[in-house]
């Protein structure tokens, strides 16, 4: 069912071109149903021509979806940024603007506070006005809290920009992977799926490098590219034809898909399996409490929360946020340098994750994931407890130091190699239509709940103990891994159709 027979002949194309000239701009993507209208029109079939074999075979293969995860991949950088934001400019934020250690902390954790306020209001953004839509106004607040903060003169302006960060990052964390997800075909979900995790990790790293070389206001400044490239960017990419669908926006949705699945490509049997899940989800117009109990709802609501709990209560944001302190107590004296390499180390090691994802599988990385996260921080947990009992300066207190630098490296690689991305993923694929805009927020939202907590609370327990919290977060990455084995559904290669009817 290409949308090229429907159109029917030269006539056809014009009439439709002029039709989807008309249509709302923003949450379409119908420019390129005019391109495609009429086997492509003569003045691009001629452009073909000249271009040979390779447009033929660009045209054809999957890349539309790869473009696309690209361009909203940018979303994550910001998200990323803002996350590694306050590691470098901790000092000299505190300096310039005379801010207390605790003012600081707040404005660390403000970010957080407004990422749950955005997780709230993203799933109905996203339903109501589209994926796109809703990344779009989460980019808004981005720009003017990176403004906000690059011009503070007090710590209210400080604040007030990192709430608007939150905010915005809040929506993106819930859309991107959605939309990935609704866009991507079966066989690239996950790789295209785990490019949101590597773009966070990109982000991150970028603000750990960045933060070496200019000031914290100059920094703040160049946050705000993500979300001035991804705004434009929005008008060359189509709306995610399952929401279009959802919408009854049939002749849009058939459109959006034909071109991210290539314009010789036969969509038939997508369109019909889309279609026959629409149809279904919409027998029941209105959900009632009483319904989340069935199985077909209870079941992938508390595997989608419950990974992207378990994920945060790992403690993988405590340690990262305080990861130079920790560095320091292991007795690694250039921290911000060794901060930077952990951030190389996350970025190579989840880039890894977007090759295998649809290679290993969701589940075996997910237990590989786990296990090795388990470990790594016994590791560290035995590593600090024998070095509070022996004499610093010791041969033996140095090999303890540097285990304890080797685990916590390897703690990192092993969350990015699967609880990192995963999560994310799966959510985006279990959740049924119908409930996917309020589930998913409520996911989002327990997402960044936990880590706000684990964020506050994560310096309090290591000047408890270094080891003590280690074997903590230890003890919930062995239950992550229960959970895993006991739960979660291998999602690879098959449809979003198909797993939401395996769950009934």
């Amino acid at each position: 069912m290409s949308f090229r027979e429907e159109s029917g002949g030269e006539d056809g194309s014009r009439s439709a071109s002029s039709s989807e000239l008309r249509k709302p701009f923003l949450n379409t993507g119908s420019w390129y149903k005019m391109s495609a209208a009429g086997g492509m029109g003569s003045r691009q079939s001629s452009l073909m021509e000249r271009l040979g074999s390779s447009a033929y075979s660009l045209r054809d293969n999957s890349v539309s979806a790869v473009l696309c995860t690209l361009i909203v991949a940018l979303g994550p950088i910001q998200f990323g940024f803002t996350c590694g934001f306050s590691s470098p400019t901790q000092d000299a934020i505190i300096s310039d603007l005379a801010l207390s250690l605790s003012e600081f902390s707040l404005f660390g954790s403000l970010s957080n506070v407004g990422a749950m306020v955005g997780a709230i209001a993203s799933g109905q953004i996203a339903e109501y006005i589209g994926r796109k839509g809703s990344l779009m106004i989460a980019a808004i607040p981005n720009i003017i809290g990176w403004l906000a903060i690059s011009f503070a003169k007090d710590s209210s302006f400080l604040f007030m920009g990192r709430l608007l960060e939150g905010f915005g990052v809040g929506i993106i964390s819930y859309t991107v992977p959605v939309y990935i997800a609704e866009i991507a075909p079966q066989t690239m979900r996950g790789a295209l799926g785990a490019v949101n995790q590597l773009s966070v990790t990109l982000g991150i790293l970028l603000a750990y490098l960045f933060g070496m070389f200019v000031p914290w206001r100059i920094l703040a400044v160049l946050g705000i590219l993500p979300c001035s490239i991804l705004i434009p960017g929005l008008f060359f990419i189509p709306e995610s034809p399952r929401w279009l669908a959802k919408m009854g926006k049939m002749e849009d949705f058939e459109s959006s898909l034909q071109v991210l699945r290539g314009f010789d490509t036969d969509i038939t049997a997508e369109v019909n399996e889309i279609k026959r899940s629409v149809a279904s989800s919409r027998r029941r117009t209105t959900m009632r409490f009483a319904d989340i109990k069935q199985k077909r709802y209870s079941v992938p609501l508390m595997i989608g929360i419950g990974l992207l709990v378990l994920q945060q209560l790992s403690g993988v944001n405590g340690i990262l946020f305080y990861a130079a302190s920790i560095f320091k107590a292991a007795g690694l004296t250039n921290s911000n340098l060794a901060t930077f390499g952990l951030g190389v180390v996350q970025v190579v090691a989840t880039g890894v994750t977007t090759w295998l994802t649809d290679k290993a599988g969701r589940r075996m990385l997910l237990i590989i994931s786990t296990t090795g996260m388990a470990i790594t921080l016994v590791v560290v947990s035995v590593s600090f407890f024998v070095k509070d009992n022996i004499t610093n300066g010791s041969h033996l207190y140095s090999v303890m130091s540097m285990l304890s630098l080797v685990g916590l490296v390897a703690f990192v690689i092993s969350f990015s190699l699967g609880l990192g991305a995963i999560p994310w993923i799966i959510m985006s694929e279990i959740l049924p239509v119908n409930i996917k805009s309020l589930a998913g927020s409520v996911a989002t939202l327990a997402n960044w709940l936990t880590a706000w907590i684990i964020t506050m609370t994560a310096s309090l327990m290591l000047s408890w103990s270094n080891g003590g919290t280690f074997a903590i977060y230890a003890a919930v990455c062995a239950a992550t891994l229960i959970f895993v084995c006991l739960w979660v559904p291998e999602t690879k290669g098959r449809t979003l159709e198909e797993i939401a009817f395996s769950f009934r």
